[in-house]
């Protein structure tokens, strides 16, 4: 009998003797526990369409909940972090032996996630081990004894609603599928191809797929102790026939950990331009979060180029670009967009494009019926355009974006307080670009329609009244008057002449001491920067290092005020990763803590430059475009009063700093001195000696 050794490539899970690399500090099981992120634990590659893994019951948006100990079986895609029912959820994969109990149950003692890895056993010992590229997936199962298994594939599964899937072939060398779903919210559609090849030890599986179940394949076949049972799928939004080619292309014959072993090195690649130095938990809490800021969009080109745009058109993107897709702007544009210029600017520029592309498709809101994967929503595609063409992203056509971003106006919503105010922010980006391309009677006229939210303001969010804490009051989109108060950022300077700034900062401090600020949603997710903005970075970096590394009451859900508030970490490391209620939304939250630990903030996407705060870890290492580096450090300590700021020896002018004094690279250096104690007004928890404090990047 061979000997079984069934996780014995796990070992590929284990960080290298010595310091870790990123990509093995990375804890996919982070955020992936009920509501508390939304998240998977899913096997992935850096901004790839695959991402491989469990399904278990129940389950969160995203196919997996943590607590679950039932397994229904593995599918290929998912959404990260999204809100909604989710989206995904495509071509699930479950094998047992026949006459096991369904849905299987979870051996949890043996489960293993790392960076583009994922392992567990179940049933009577099955151990299922998978791996992701860009577009493809690897599912291995090794059988514990003999028996005779049944392999199923299901393609009517799905997060959404699944609007069609037929099968194109039935052979196990090459099994190709078109599926259709609903994407996120069920608000549109998207259209994928699969192609799998399902081996049996190494040889094409023997063994007839049938068709007994309506939609389903499967096959049952008799298998020995050791036997291996694998599926190598590649996904196409293009045509069954791309979908073959993206697995031979990325897979091709190798080994799962050969393939293992390469997503494993894109990710290192991708994580290694940011090197925080500190104890390892705190590093660990930092990738795992990054990440997740590098899952999306997903790349969809096929190996010949060839992808489907929102239109649901086939096109082929010119040689060395790379078509993007899977939006969920609204979400992330004012911080998973921004990180992505500062750290993949090279990457964001084919987002740039990709995203040009949308208006060309005519871009709706929300998704449309016709689109390549799935995708939330596309607000603000232009405020995301403008920030990276002042950042020096470029190499995209500025003139159709801002054509587009003109059109667009005329259709964006505007009958509630809080749409009126974020469609102002899309025609100050409109103004903006126009400005910036020497279009200036374009500019002047957009630059008005920009400030025609003002009497709204004025009207709604000057004096909140009764309502002003009640989420949804006067139609607002999940949040508070209270919070959405604070969403014209890019008219600051008129909000502060309106209010006059000794108002406006003791209505800040209001916000804050009446437990007003919601951490677990976007509306107000800028509100602690306002301080920096407005010249005064220490009550910025208060808020921001009790935010991270205390438990805070988190008093709002989407829809309401809870009747007792959730008292928790806004972010830790652990399967309850984020505050409950706090979905990550596509990097949207991930993205803020990232930028929140290196003590910089976009507080005004669309100009280039970043407010500053107190840096949690003391020195961090940046790789930048063209390989100039910079160093965040911070002498002195976390909790303790800024005494100053300097780049390169030089003091700022204030907390904010340009991206492009940035990009120049060298040493920027916050100093700090005695302690200050944690801001009690986030807290609602009695003092405990410090027992609540979290894991922190000083210790």
């Amino acid at each position: 009998m061979r000997r079984l050794r069934p996780l014995a490539a796990l070992a590929l899970l284990s960080a290298a003797p010595g310091r870790a690399a990123p990509a093995d500090l990375v804890d996919p099981l982070f955020g992936t526990l009920a509501d508390f992120g939304q998240l998977s634990p899913a096997a992935t590659s850096p901004f790839g369409m695959v991402a491989l893994g469990p399904d278990t019951a129940p389950a969160n948006h995203a196919g997996y909940d943590y607590a679950a100990t039932r397994l229904i079986g593995f599918s290929h895609t998912r959404g990260v972090g999204v809100g909604c029912g989710g989206a995904g959820g495509d071509l699930l994969v479950s094998l047992d032996y026949q006459g096991a109990p369904a849905p299987a149950v979870m051996d949890k003692a043996s489960e293993r996630a790392a960076a583009g890895r994922y392992a567990i056993r179940y049933g009577d010992g099955i151990a299922a081990q998978m791996t992701a590229t860009r577009g493809a997936g690897l599912l291995r199962f090794t059988l514990p004894h003999a028996g005779r298994v049944t392999l199923r594939l299901d393609p009517r599964h799905s997060y959404a609603r699944r609007r069609s899937a037929r099968w194109l072939s039935d052979g196990a060398d090459d099994l190709r599928a078109m599926l259709v779903a609903g994407t996120v919210c069920d608000a549109g559609a998207y259209r994928l191809f699969s192609a799998t090849r399902i081996l049996h030890d190494g040889h094409v599986l023997a063994a007839a797929l049938t068709g007994e179940e309506e939609g389903v394949r499967s096959a049952s076949f008799a298998v020995r102790a050791g036997d291996t049972v694998e599926l190598r799928t590649g996904l196409s939004t293009v045509d069954a026939a791309g979908a073959a080619a993206v697995r031979d292309a990325e897979l091709g014959q190798s080994p799962l950990a050969t393939i293992a072993a390469g997503t494993r090195a894109a990710w290192n690649a991708a994580l290694g331009r940011v090197r925080p130095e500190g104890p390892k938990a705190a590093r660990a809490l930092f990738y795992s979060a990054l990440a997740r800021v590098f899952q999306s969009p997903a790349a969809i080109d096929d190996p010949d180029r060839r992808h489907r745009g929102s239109d649901g058109r086939i096109g082929r993107s010119a040689p060395g670009e790379t078509r993007y897709a899977g939006w969920s702007l609204w979400d992330n544009y004012r911080t998973q967009m921004p990180l992505l210029a500062l750290l993949q600017p090279e990457r964001s520029a084919d987002i740039a494009r990709s995203l040009v592309a949308l208006y060309a498709a005519g871009k709706p809101r929300w998704a449309t019926d016709s689109e390549p994967f799935l995708t939330v929503r596309t607000e603000h595609a232009g405020v995301a355009l403008l920030d990276m063409r002042r950042k020096g992203i470029t190499g995209f056509d500025a003139g159709a974006a801002l054509a587009g971003m003109a059109a667009e106006s005329d259709r964006l919503a505007r009958a509630t307080p809080d749409e009126a105010i974020e469609a102002a922010y899309d025609d100050w980006a409109t103004a903006g670009l126009a400005a910036d391309l020497g279009d200036t009677a374009l500019a002047a006229r957009f630059a008005a329609r920009a400030r025609a939210y003002r009497p709204v303001w004025r009207a709604v969010f000057e004096r909140p009244g009764d309502d002003g804490d009640v989420v949804k009051a006067r139609g607002l989109y999940q949040g508070t008057v209270w919070q959405y108060r604070w969403a014209p950022v890019f008219d600051l300077p008129w909000l502060t002449d309106t209010l006059g700034r000794p108002r406006l900062r003791a209505e800040l401090d209001h916000f804050f001491d009446a437990n007003l600020f919601n951490m677990t949603n976007e509306p107000d997710m800028q509100v602690p920067w306002l301080y920096a903005g407005l010249g005064d970075a220490q009550p910025t970096a208060d808020l921001v290092r009790t935010i991270l590394t205390r438990p805070i009451a988190h008093p709002y859900t989407n829809a309401g005020k809870r009747p007792r508030a959730f008292v928790g970490p806004s972010f830790a490391l652990a399967p309850q990763g984020m505050a409950d209620g706090m979905d990550d939304d596509a990097g949207g939250m991930t993205g803020w803590y990232v930028f929140a630990t290196l003590g910089l903030y976009p507080l005004l996407p669309g100009e280039p430059d970043y407010v500053v705060t107190v840096p949690a870890f003391r020195r961090t290492v940046l790789t930048l475009a063209g390989g100039r580096r910079l160093v965040i450090r911070r002498q002195g300590r976390y909790d303790g009063a800024i005494l100053g700021m300097d780049l390169n020896g030089r003091p700022l002018d204030g907390p904010r700093v340009s991206h492009a004094a940035l990009l120049r690279g060298g040493v920027l250096t916050v100093r700090t001195g005695a302690a200050r104690p944690a801001v009690a007004r986030l807290q609602d928890i009695p003092a405990r000696a410090g027992k609540d404090e979290l894991p922190s990047p000083t210790r």
